[in-house]
């Protein structure tokens, strides 16, 4: 997630740095949001949904699959995904804040991330992040099962 934000942010200060000598700061900001916004539902939702990860994924090698089939998953589960992580990740100072004020133990963002038995919480579209090694590994022995 840290190197797709990134890589998105670097992108767009790419597109909009030729308007930024003139323009002031509140209109530099104006200015990124637009492609920042359009750059991360390209990355986020239809290059995942198209070759199975975003750009940052991809180059760390990790696929995002649906469950509970472990497929590529559908573009409205991308969308729900991406719409969460966009009201998620501005809200992590507010929680890290929050959470050192109440004396919490470190999770996740200084948060303590809620568990079940031990597993985290998981993706609200039903998806997860996987190796693409480990994918391979497991269709591998769903296939040797099958035959």
């Amino acid at each position: 997630m840290g190197l797709d934000c990134y890589l998105c942010l670097v992108t767009a200060g790419l597109i909009v740095r030729p308007y930024a000598d003139s323009a002031t700061v509140p209109q530099v900001v104006g200015l990124l949001i637009g492609p920042v916004l359009v750059l991360s539902f390209l990355n986020q939702v239809v290059l995942t949904a198209v070759v199975g990860a975003g750009a940052g994924k991809l180059i760390m090698g990790i696929r995002v699959v649906s469950l509970p089939d472990v497929g590529r998953p559908g573009p409205t589960r991308l969308v729900r995904r991406w719409l969460y992580g966009l009201c998620w990740l501005p809200l992590q100072p507010w929680y890290g804040m929050r959470a050192r004020a109440a004396g919490a133990g470190a999770g996740v963002a200084g948060v303590p991330g809620p568990r079940t038995e031990g597993v985290a919480r998981s993706d609200p579209a039903g998806l997860r992040q996987v190796r693409r090694s480990d994918l391979a590994a497991h269709r591998r022995a769903v296939a040797g099962r099958a035959g």
